[in-house]
């Protein structure tokens, strides 16, 4: 059983495997992280209008139902998933950074 086909490949794969990381685990360092044209395009012209009509209806579903968030006591916390989050995302961060 020392000396089994099984686990003489398990080791290789354990070798294998061992070798191969630190240079996956480096390449991250080495990716360019900014955006580049396509993402800006899509962004700019599909998702920051999708964004900007979340944020429209977050705000018109935040007031319809204030009075039931109001009378719940997390009105802030609806606010802030219905309104603030789509805005944010729509309008602060960087272009084509998805």
């Amino acid at each position: 059983m020392q000396n089994s086909p099984i686990r003489k490949m398990f080791v290789a794969l354990a070798i294998t495997a061992a070798l191969a990381t630190p240079p996956m685990a480096l390449a991250d360092s080495y990716i360019d992280q900014r955006p580049g044209f396509g993402a800006m395009v899509v962004d700019g012209v599909l998702v920051r209008p999708l964004g900007l009509g979340a944020t429209v209806l977050g705000a018109a579903a935040w007031v319809v139902t204030l009075p039931f968030s109001a009378l719940g006591g997390n009105a802030g916390e609806a606010a802030q998933k219905l309104v603030v989050e789509p805005a944010r995302f729509t309008f602060t961060r960087p272009l084509g950074d998805l």
